[in-house]
């Protein structure tokens, strides 16, 4: 098996990865460093939590190791889709390179321009950058790419779906094409294939695992449900995520839940809360500052829940994630293969569960067709459960208290009583002034007065029974 120490990485780039421990490369190491550090363009596709991170990182700075940056033109560049995943890179690169005299800014939305200007003025070896971030600095004039002697693209079909292929286009078009261009992705859609065409020189391409994989490490399960009503769905199916973290029990050290859209996530994070879970958002929404400390709770073990959208799923690097919970399926297949590839990293076991109700059906078959298997079936943990629980438990979550009937069903049984009095009583004379039985409504009693009112009011008065005659008299 090949060691670390049989790949020709500069020795002080080697001495650090030592020290962090690693002696063995993973398949996508092992097959994209040596071409790397030939100079030679890379096209690396391997499932997430393989360390493709560690495939760009070491050889960039093998080749960096000697020379020097100057004010506002980088010698390296590597572009990520999200913040989580570029601050991600940073920190391999200040692991690495800890023997090293080279510099490297991060350029992210969330932080102030004028630190991310003094550092680039001041010349960086190595450059992170959002696509956005990075082409703002350049239209305000403070940053030139035509120095740039390495290129890398990370999570590249995550750029594809966050709609940032034409600034990487454009970003592509301000660099020397004599530069060094290293890919890495999970998945490799047409639209990354035409770019790799374009851009690429004679790539070597290095697949260590068959495309949209998943690790074997990895058990999945899916619940399927059914709402009891449409209105209850969403808190019924809070009340299926609740009952699934529970049945895990402690087995269940931490866990990330993902769902589609940044409300989900805030409703979902506050409904955990309430009922007593630790549990945080982050989701592209919110402050830089806060996402930074909402995910540092989380790797200090702080913070047991994570509740987030995409945004977070190509951006973790958490070795000890044990549970991964899809509170709802990926609108994009794709995006299920990063989802759950946060647990079960570097050979650890994990566990990932989606929870699907019959509008997700299309999007779990577009899934399970994307793995080329079918994902095993769990019981739902609520079936069993009297409906009349569920909807008191969920009430006061997403529903305002209803009034109560109370009062209503105790005039319903009087109006009953009083309509069978008025029944069960004889009917007295017209004529007569005692009082007479109260109606029951304008109903009739066919059996005890031939189809006639059973009343007219409280009694009825005695002009109405006198003649013309006995009226004028009177």
């Amino acid at each position: 098996m090949t060691k670390f120490s049989e790949l020709n990485l500069n020795p002080k780039v080697l001495k650090a990865v030592e020290e962090t421990g690693y002696e063995t490369p993973t398949p996508i190491q092992e097959g994209a460093i040596p071409p790397a550090l030939q100079g030679r363009d890379v096209l690396g596709i391997a499932q997430t939590g393989t360390g493709k991170t560690a495939s760009f990182t070491l050889p960039m700075l093998s080749l960096l190791a000697r020379g020097r940056a100057r004010a506002r033109m980088p010698r390296s560049l590597v572009l990520c889709p999200t913040r989580e995943l570029a601050a991600q890179v940073a920190e391999n690169f200040d692991t690495y390179s800890k023997h090293l005299k080279l510099t490297k800014a991060l350029l992210i939305g969330g932080v102030s321009f004028k630190e991310q200007d003094q550092l680039i003025d001041k010349g960086v070896d190595v450059l992170i950058a959002t696509p956005g971030r990075l082409l703002d600095h350049f239209e305000r004039g403070k940053l030139i790419l035509s120095d740039v002697k390495v290129m890398v693209v990370d999570e590249a079909d995550r750029m594809l779906d966050m709609g940032f292929i034409p600034d990487i286009e454009r970003i592509f078009g301000l660099t020397p094409f004599t530069r060094q261009t290293l890919f890495f992705s999970a998945t490799m859609a047409p639209e990354i294939e035409r770019i790799t065409n374009t851009f690429l020189s004679a790539p070597e391409r290095v697949e260590v695992a068959r495309q949209a994989t998943a690790s074997e490490t990895i058990t999945q399960g899916v619940v399927k449900f059914k709402p009891s009503r449409r209105d209850r769905a969403d808190s019924e199916k809070r009340k299926v995520l609740r009952a699934l973290i529970d049945g895990e029990g402690e087995t269940c050290t931490n866990a990330i839940i993902f769902c589609n859209r940044k409300t989900d996530v805030d409703i979902c994070t506050k409904s955990l809360k309430k009922y007593g879970y630790n549990a945080a958002a982050i989701h592209g929404d919110l402050e830089q500052s806060q996402r930074t400390r909402t995910l540092e709770s989380f790797r200090a073990g702080e913070l047991t829940l994570l509740v987030a959208s995409d945004v977070a799923a190509r951006g973790l690097d958490i070795p000890s994630v044990s549970h991964v919970f899809n509170f709802d399926v990926p609108g994009h297949a794709e995006d299920y293969i990063h989802r759950i590839g946060r647990t079960g990293r570097a050979g650890r076991e994990g566990k990932a569960i989606t929870i699907c109700n019959p509008r997700d059906e299309k999007s779990l078959d577009a899934v399970e067709r994307l793995l080329q298997k079918s994902i095993p079936m769990l019981d739902n943990p609520i079936a069993k459960a009297a409906p009349v629980e569920t909807v008191s438990e969920e009430t006061t979550e997403t529903e305002k208290p209803k009034k109560t009937r109370r009062s209503r069903s105790r005039k319903s049984s009087e109006a009953e009583q009083a309509e069978v009095t008025t029944t069960d009583a004889p009917i007295a004379d017209n004529t007569d002034d005692s009082p007479k039985p109260r109606r029951s409504g304008g109903k009739y009693d066919k059996s005890s007065n031939q189809g006639k009112a059973a009343g007219m009011g409280d009694h009825l008065p005695r002009f109405i029974a006198l003649s013309f005659e006995e009226r004028m008299a009177s």
